[in-house]
Parts: structure tokens; C-alpha cells; sequence
């Protein structure tokens, strides 16, 4: 039975010139780099492109990987830094649940959702639903947490913070996620805390 290589292995590989095995790191985090890309882009369009032009620039920039981190969390901090800077080219509005547009549109969704409620028995979707109405910085601190399974520390490396601001950060985006479950289960998200 053949063992995986590394993230490390795979770098040192495409460096000496087996340039093909890229792909699997590529393949091997993808998914998350997608999922973090799309707590910010809100779209899946966006999301896409936001998630290859990291994926280039990791290649490009591979050669000054210094390994003082996971190859994750460096590939993170590219997924963060490409998402601003396509948000503030795309001049995105990022305001507040309290803007009372938001909330209409807020309250649009929510109508939407509610009309399949009974459809969706799966609890993800409903965490996932909440998570895409909670601030950019808020989404991709949650997904680094629990899906990414990252720590405290490596946040604090991806996003540029230490890792104390990141615990504060996300002690408050669970509670506005806490909240944001609430208006849209009502109810039913008690069964989910």
C-alpha cells in the first residue's frame, strides 16, 4: 500500500521540477480554499475565481514558502488576502445585520429558506445558511475554526492578528452566528445549541 505524500514532500517535488504534483495539492485543499473564498464572495461565480487566483499565486509564490507554518495556513492567508482585495475591486458593501436594507434583504432570504425548511433535515445546511449572512471577516473565522480545523494560532498567522484578538474574534462571531440562527429557525434552533 502506497503512503501520501506530504503537503511538504509535494512542495519539495513540484520545486525540483515535477511541476504535476501540484495538482494534488491543489486537489487536496480546494475544497476549503472554495468554502473560505465563498464566505467572502457570497457567490459561487465569484467564489471560483477568487479560489484559482490563489491557487496561481501559491504556485507562483511557492518557491518562498518558508515552512514555519502549515502549507494550509499559508495557502489561507493567500485565500484571505485575495478575497479583500477582489471585495474592494468589486467595491462590495459589507454593512451591518442592523442596516435596515440588509435586513430587508436579510428578511427576503429568510422567506425563501423558511419555504423549504421542511425540505432541508440536514443541520449543515442550516449553520451554512446563517454563516452566509454573518460579516466576511466573522464567516471566514468560523470556517477556519471548525471546518478548517485550524487554530487559534494559525488564524492569527492567516489573518494577520494574534491569536488572542482571533479568541475575541471568535467568541463574538459564535454569538452573532447564535443569532443569526435564531432569526432564521426561530424555534428550531434550540435542537441545534
Amino acid at each position: 500500500m502506497k503512503q501520501e505524500l506530504t503537503d511538504l514532500e509535494l512542495i519539495q517535488n513540484v520545486l525540483t521540477g515535477e511541476t504535476s504534483q501540484y495538482a494534488l495539492l491543489v486537489k487536496r485543499h480546494q475544497r476549503f480554499v472554495f468554502t473560505l473564498a465563498l464566505r467572502f464572495a457570497k457567490n459561487r461565480e465569484d467564489a471560483e475565481e477568487i479560489a484559482q487566483d490563489c491557487f496561481i499565486k501559491a504556485y507562483k509564490a511557492l518557491g518562498t514558502f518558508k515552512q514555519t507554518a502549515k502549507f494550509s495556513t499559508w495557502l489561507y492567508t493567500i485565500t484571505y488576502t485575495t478575497a479583500m482585495t477582489f471585495l474592494r475591486k468589486k467595491r462590495l458593501d459589507t454593512s451591518s445585520i442592523s442596516d435596515e436594507d440588509t435586513f430587508l434583504q436579510l428578511e427576503n432570504h429568510t422567506s425563501a429558506f423558511n419555504a423549504n425548511i421542511y425540505e432541508q433535515q440536514n443541520s449543515h445546511a442550516f449553520l451554512n445558511e446563517a454563516i452566509t449572512h454573518l460579516m466576511p471577516d466573522d464567516a471566514a473565522i468560523i470556517t477556519m475554526f471548525y471546518k478548517g480545523e485550524q487554530s487559534l494560532e494559525e488564524i492569527g498567522v492567516a489573518l494577520n492578528m494574534e491569536p488572542n484578538t482571533i479568541k475575541v474574534k471568535l467568541h463574538r462571531a459564535r454569538l452573532r452566528l447564535k443569532e443569526k440562527l435564531q432569526f432564521l429557525l426561530k424555534d428550531e434552533v434550540k435542537e441545534l445549541l
